[in-house]
């Protein structure tokens, strides 16, 4: 891996850590103040955190000048996928049959998040128009 995606690798993992500290903030309020269900803590901070990471990645990760709702659009696709069954197995781990406290599975869908989210815009949402917005020095 050259010099350029390791760069971009580590942006994506310091952008991703600030939208889990988002997510997991978000989480907790919903949770301990707000008594919500852990699978609607769950999704509500999700969605915080995927616009928070989105909008940073667009722009200083992968640098893409492609149309914007075009490629929420895609991200919107990755996570019709990704929310229903993480939605789904945060429910059936933290029920009272598994009974898995909610942090361990909250912080165990955040790196299944981050690995598969990375390639996913890597190579689907941004492969094309990555540096497509990088101002060319004269």
């Amino acid at each position: 891996m050259n010099k350029t995606e390791w760069l971009r690798s580590l942006k994506f993992l310091l952008f991703s850590v600030s939208a889990g500290v988002i997510q997991l903030g978000a989480d907790a309020l919903f949770l301990e103040v707000l008594h919500f269900a852990p699978w609607l803590s769950y999704l509500l901070a999700l969605v915080l955190s995927v616009l928070w990471n989105f909008t940073l990645n667009r722009k200083y990760t992968f640098r893409s000048a492609s149309n914007v709702p075009v490629a929420m659009a895609k991200v919107a696709l990755f996570y019709l996928i990704f929310t229903p069954l993480s939605t789904l197995w945060t429910a059936a781990l933290t029920g009272d049959g598994v009974g898995w406290n909610e942090y361990v599975v909250l912080v165990a869908t955040m790196i299944v998040n981050f690995v598969t989210e990375f390639l996913y815009d890597r190579f689907f949402v941004f492969g094309k128009s990555i540096d497509t917005a990088v101002k060319k020095k004269k």
